[in-house]
């Protein structure tokens, strides 16, 4: 990393104009200047956002829907003008905005890349000899040579970010475009992503993962209704951005109102250029990540039930070894899944099952009460049965989502006596010091030696 400055945001805020019927713009163009702001109301999308970003830095924005997360982004390239305030850049930028921008429809995937390659800075031989490189990353065969207006969107954002790499940017800006590719795609995109990072290129990006950005990035930023909130170490950051997400919306306010006034009162410089978050939060934030809790706005929203054929689960939570209901938990502690299945009749060759989910919908893993084999035989109408698995929270920072299901014999086969699906949620926040990857920790112990070898010629 170097002490130059890439990116410098100073007091940045924007404001657009929202006019009510169409024709109020013709209006407002022909009022005179004494009668202006008569014809539409303002929306204030950013509000004096500050931050630099040094070279060879990877910052991560992150925030709730409508926090003017892209509107930032467009500024920072110059696709949109600042209401206030000034933005200064250094270096050759690549930006990937949304789908589409920079293409002409009509044009072929190969006429397209010239487009876009001498819009971000080339010239007509520099694309040229970039080609084959954008074509075998873009990886869409002979759709390269078809009008870009019969692509399908993975093959769009394919193309897209194969022509913003191959400009090898000083400043690479990536918006949520990535998320509309397939998973091998994503991650062959995050590892080049990584390479110009490691080269020295600046990276800003926004995700809501929080995975990658605890992962990627050396900062982070967090805006809200277009305030900046927090901007500092990812880990801290997330963690505030998390508690937002999942808060009633008084105690949103509260977390938004104390945040402000963090960021007015300033905070200590960070050696990076980065001011991190003020003491008194990062103490509160370490507080929170000691010990497992339970957050009464992480709640899922998302629970579907089966339709009931004899039982109905009743009351799934996650309890300590000691009994406590928590939703919060500390990685690498050990848990109890518990939830109690009430019968209205009888149920022959009974079985309870678990299943931990990512928010993608991936399934982590889980487990039932027993094998196919050797189910509960008989449980009669109008027993109550108290289910507990206990597990290991072996598990990367993130939200996860629980099933729980009751099985049994129908006719023949095996069915669904109850199930709930996304029926519980829960947290694990960051950590400092974490090397594990990907979503579970496998207790890998890394081992490095360094051996060496004497340069002897032989005589």
């Amino acid at each position: 990393m170097s002490c130059e400055v890439s990116i410098d945001v100073a007091g940045v805020g924007k404001v657009f104009p929202i006019y009510e019927k169409p024709h109020h713009r013709l209006l407002q163009m022909l009022s005179p200047r004494s009668r202006k702001g008569r014809w539409f109301r303002e929306f204030r999308a950013l509000g004096d956002v500050s931050f630099q970003v040094h070279r060879g830095e990877t910052v991560g924005i992150i925030g709730r829907n409508g926090s003017g997360k892209s509107t930032l982004l467009q500024i920072i390239c110059g696709t949109l003008t600042a209401t206030t305030g000034t933005v200064t850049t250094r270096g050759r930028i690549a930006a990937l905005l949304e789908l589409g921008a920079g293409f002409n429809l009509e044009f072929t995937g190969r006429e397209n890349v010239y487009l876009n390659g001498t819009l971000l800075g080339l010239t007509r031989e520099e694309v040229h000899a970039r080609f084959d490189d954008i074509a075998a990353f873009a990886d869409i065969g002979d759709f390269i040579d078809q009008p870009v207006k019969s692509y399908s969107s993975g093959m769009f954002i394919r193309l897209a970010f194969a022509v913003a790499i191959h400009v090898e940017p000083d400043i690479l800006i990536v918006d949520e475009a990535l998320s509309v590719g397939d998973e091998a795609f994503q991650r062959k995109c995050f590892a080049r992503i990584e390479r110009l990072r490691d080269e020295g290129a600046t990276i800003v990006f926004v995700s809501h993962s929080a995975s990658t950005v605890l992962e990627l990035c050396n900062h982070a930023i967090l805006l809200d209704r277009g305030d900046l909130l927090a901007k500092g170490r990812p880990k801290d950051v997330v963690a505030l951005y998390q508690k937002m997400l999942y808060a009633p919306p008084d105690k949103v306010a509260q977390l938004r109102a104390a945040s402000l006034a963090r960021m007015a009162g300033g905070s200590v410089p960070a050696e990076a250029g980065m001011d991190p978050l003020p003491v008194a939060f990062e103490a509160q934030t370490e507080a929170i990540e000691e010990s497992a809790h339970f957050d009464p706005g992480l709640v899922s929203q998302s629970v579907l039930r089966y339709e009931s054929c004899g039982a109905r689960i009743e009351d799934p939570h996650i309890q300590t070894l000691a009994g406590r209901r928590v939703n919060v938990l500390e990685p690498g502690q050990e848990y109890v899944y518990v939830y109690s299945a009430v019968f209205d009749r009888n149920a022959v060759g009974v079985r309870f099952g678990m299943l931990i989910k990512t928010v993608s919908g991936v399934e982590l893993g889980g487990a039932t009460s027993s094998s196919v084999q050797e189910p509960i035989p008989v449980i009669e109408a109008q027993e109550r049965i108290d289910v507990r698995f206990k597990f290991r929270a072996m598990l990367a920072p993130g939200v996860y989502f629980m099933n729980a299901g009751v099985t049994g014999r129908v006719g023949e086969e095996e069915s669904f006596l109850d199930r709930l699906v996304d029926v519980f949620v829960f947290r694990i926040p960051p950590g400092a010091g974490r090397i594990t990857t990907g979503f579970v920790d496998f207790h890998v112990v890394p081992d490095v030696e360094m051996s060496r070898r004497s340069n002897r010629s032989n005589l």
